[in-house]
């Protein structure tokens, strides 16, 4: 009999990691000075979070970051994404400076640093200031020019802690999720011509968080956006899908990705939207297409794209109801998305580094039992994810990371604490960390650097 053969590994500089972020984590809503986020509110809404959950405790990571660091160590985790809680630093979004919040991640980063973890920091997580929002949020341009004091405030403060930067987290979310269709905080239902003002509104924030690393960053800081990109995936790898696979890619992503790369709004864009289109005003695309160092991208699922029959440059495939899926309904199970999206962007835009910032999937019943979780769903996701990220380094697209989402289960937005994404059971009652089968799999994995 043949003993078993491993994958080749993983590039000796290749990035292992996990993920979360400060509004879904960290509790303390309300401690040592923080301000009300749009999330602390939009619970608070009947109906808009499933059991009335709120984000008041979340993990209670604000007091127990040295607990969970240590936990994320004993893992072999060396790499950690996490978001700063901008009402955390300004309470009312501009103003004046919360110490307290400065010190607390200060504290923060120190617990990192003795547990050997390097810290890579999202500026914006979606937990917009309600004092902002008072004023119109997105939809507001003076929201840019608050997150332009913002980054300037948080990049100044942690220039000696924090090398990787991430300016914001999936655009799409926090503006069309949350300002048209008013499934995610501040839970309105704005017209096309508004949402579409967002965009920009996000894209000149992304600019101002690039302008301010490089401003105040330091020797060797980095920069760069996540995206979650519309994804396209081939139905067959035939030189007819993966044109028109890549036609759709491109299309869907005009309004971010492309906007930022063409310096300025596509034509079959601006066709696209008509009268809809965003106000744009002398200088902005300066600031959104200034250079960045990597791309990140949160990769989850993805559209299937063949040819079209009738001679379109394309057509979607509608999927069968019984797909495989997650607990989430829009979480289909296609991992060969994490092969096309990196490549696709190299091959559009010329991105030289690309690291995969989120990449996981949530369950609803994931009870401990006799001290185990033994998820091997997602045992199986994270293998499959991870042979199509092998695949396409080996192909030569540059990725150089993985962060997977998340290190524990947390508050997961809309779906309260029903849905869980971790590696890392979370009792919310209790606040007893388990970690699950995956999460001794993915140790594993960083460990030996192969898919195993």
């Amino acid at each position: 009999m043949k003993s078993i053969t491993y994958s080749s590994p993983f590039p000796s500089d290749f990035v292992f990691g996990v993920a979360a972020a400060s509004a879904q984590i960290e509790g303390g809503a309300f401690a040592d000075g923080k301000g009300e986020s749009i999330w602390d509110r939009f619970a608070r809404s009947p109906g808009a979070i499933h059991g009335g959950d709120t984000l008041d405790v979340a993990c209670d990571h604000y007091h127990r970051f040295d607990e969970d660091f240590g936990l994320m160590a004993s893992l072999g985790v060396k790499h950690y994404r996490l978001s700063i809680a901008w009402p955390r630093i300004y309470p009312s979004g501009d103003g004046d400076v919360n110490p307290a919040g400065l010190d607390f991640y200060h504290r923060l980063f120190a617990s990192m640093s003795k547990h050997g973890i390097k810290p890579w920091v999202t500026l914006f997580h979606w937990d917009l200031p309600q004092a902002l929002e008072d004023q119109g949020g997105w939809t507001a341009r003076s929201t840019v020019d608050a997150f332009a004091r913002y980054a300037d405030t948080v990049v100044k403060a942690f220039s000696g802690e924090v090398k990787d930067w991430i300016t914001l987290n999936e655009i799409r979310c926090f503006t069309l999720l949350a300002y048209a269709y008013g499934l995610k905080a501040p839970g309105r239902k704005e017209s096309a011509a508004v949402v579409n003002q967002t965009y920009h509104h996000a894209l000149l924030a992304h600019g101002h968080g690039v302008r301010a690393v490089r401003m105040f960053g330091g020797e060797g800081a980095r920069v760069g956006l996540t995206d979650n990109v519309d994804v396209s995936v081939p139905v067959t790898e035939t030189p007819a899908d993966i044109a028109a696979a890549k036609a759709w890619f491109a299309d869907k992503n005009l309004h971010i990705l492309g906007a930022i790369h063409g310096k300025g709004y596509a034509q079959a864009y601006l066709d696209r939207v008509g009268a809809d289109a965003p106000l744009v005003e002398a200088g902005d695309f300066e600031l959104i297409s200034l250079p960045t160092d990597f791309l990140g991208l949160n990769i989850y699922t993805a559209t299937y794209v063949r040819a079209g029959r009738q001679g379109e440059a394309y057509e979607a495939v509608q999927l069968p109801a019984n797909y495989p899926r997650a607990d989430s309904s829009w979480l289909n199970l296609v991992p060969q998305a994490i092969y096309w999206a990196p490549r696709m962007c190299h091959e559009l835009y010329g991105y030289p580094s690309i690291y995969i910032t989120e990449n996981g999937c949530g369950y609803n019943e994931e009870p401990v039992v006799n001290g185990e979780v033994v998820d091997l769903h997602r045992r199986d996701y994270l293998r499959n994810h991870l042979r199509e990220v092998h695949r396409a380094i080996a192909d030569g697209v540059p990725i150089d990371g993985y962060f997977l989402w998340s290190f524990i289960d947390n508050f997961e937005w809309e779906d309260g604490y029903q849905r869980r994404f971790g590696i890392v059971h979370c009792d919310f009652q209790t606040q007893v960390r388990t970690p699950k089968l995956s999460a001794y799999y993915y140790a594993d994995v960083m460990r030996l650097r192969t898919v195993l």
